[in-house]
């Protein structure tokens, strides 16, 4: 959706694709009238952003051929949707049984991550509708924390500076932002400003994950003049909600619930306890309260006596306005929720996501855009 914030300038807000599973062109064509299209309808929009995650076999196959870009963007427009922003995070096979740690390969340390997210600009430098002044791309924050040493990080500013000279030669402004995360080279801001230190800041900055700003006890203003201060570009902003519980042993049946075997549940403690998954932060006798990173639907509550970090997100808006332009919503956790707060079918996922987005719309304009 294209919203105008009180300075005129047009501000995007997006649902992330990520959530399905489809990882080919014919199946991602299907998710537009199966999800995307009963989305716009329900919201009542004319033109319903998308936030596109395109797999790595997709990006390859769009990138080499202008035909099937000009195809896309067609069967796009044709269907009343429009992209200005793609996940590049999720290499491939984001909906495997068991993906954990996977989502973190290719890294940033390895070639075939840099040759996706140029394959990925190319493709977006096409899908971008006349008149927009620029897209964006999140990505991972260089890797998972372990193994990481000094010739690695080398190895990371080396493709990033490959990775700006390649947006450089692209026809649209295309930027791509780095997403800190739990448990990664970069989780946190301070992390972030210091692993783009030297980099090329017109078209290399940050993702702010708002549930992921939440896992890491930061202020939402005190990140974002952070950034601001380094001469950092807020790039792209998530907008999502972690999972929070005040007192974990009480909690602990309803927590068990959402301890699921395909992502990674990262969990911190205020006190400072970290885990890297949820399972194991259950084992513990870390005090509460816990902010876990668990992707929650954003109008909804979670079982009860569990809590979502919808204030984090609401002051991060508030942070972010005027700051950054491109909003994504990302609840990729819709199909792994516990069974009684689970989309029972596609109608009902489609409703969810047009929940959401009609959440974030109204929380934008509450803030003087709408």
């Amino acid at each position: 959706m294209r919203l105008t914030h009180p300075n005129g300038s047009t501000v995007h807000l997006a649902y992330c694709t990520n959530v399905h599973a489809a990882e080919d062109f014919a199946g991602m064509l299907s998710q537009l009238d199966r999800f995307a299209v009963p989305v716009r309808d329900l919201l009542g929009v004319d033109v319903l952003g998308l936030g596109l995650w395109l797999a790595a076999p997709v990006a390859a196959a769009l990138a080499a051929d202008p035909v099937l870009r000009s195809r896309l963007y067609r069967e796009m427009t044709v269907r009343g949707l429009e992209t200005v922003t793609l996940n590049g995070f999720p290499y491939q096979a984001f909906h495997a049984p068991v993906v954990k740690h996977d989502v973190y390969h290719p890294d940033w340390t390895d070639r075939r991550r840099l040759d996706y997210t140029l394959d990925l600009a190319r493709v977006l430098t096409d899908l971008l509708p006349a008149g927009i002044i620029r897209g964006s791309i999140s990505t991972l924050p260089f890797a998972w924390r372990e193994p990481w040493h000094p010739s690695r990080l080398s190895a990371a500013h080396s493709m990033l500076k490959e990775l700006a000279t390649g947006l450089g030669e692209c026809d649209r402004d295309i930027r791509v932002a780095m997403e800190p995360e739990p448990g990664c080279v970069v989780e946190n801001t301070d992390q972030a400003i210091a692993a783009l230190a030297g980099a090329d800041t017109d078209r290399i900055g940050v993702c702010v994950d708002l549930a992921h700003l939440a896992c890491a006890w930061e202020s939402p203003r005190d990140a974002v003049a952070k950034l601001t201060a380094a001469g950092i570009p807020v790039v792209k902003t998530q907008v999502s909600a972690a999972l929070e519980v005040t007192d974990p042993k009480v909690s602990h049946d309803t927590l068990a619930q959402y301890a699921e075997p395909r992502f990674l549940h990262q969990t911190r403690s205020r006190g400072g306890a970290a885990f890297d998954d949820l399972p194991e932060a259950l084992e513990s006798t870390a005090p509460g309260p816990w902010r876990i990173h668990f992707h929650a639907p954003l109008h909804q509550k979670p079982l009860p006596p569990l809590q979502t970090s919808t204030a984090v997100l609401e002051d991060g808006l508030a942070a972010l306005v005027g700051v950054c332009d491109h909003f994504e919503v990302e609840t990729y956790t819709w199909n792994v929720l516990p069974p009684a707060a689970r989309p029972v079918d596609d109608a009902s996922l489609a409703a969810g996501i047009a929940a959401e987005l009609a959440y974030a719309r109204d929380q934008l304009a509450a803030l003087g855009v709408s």
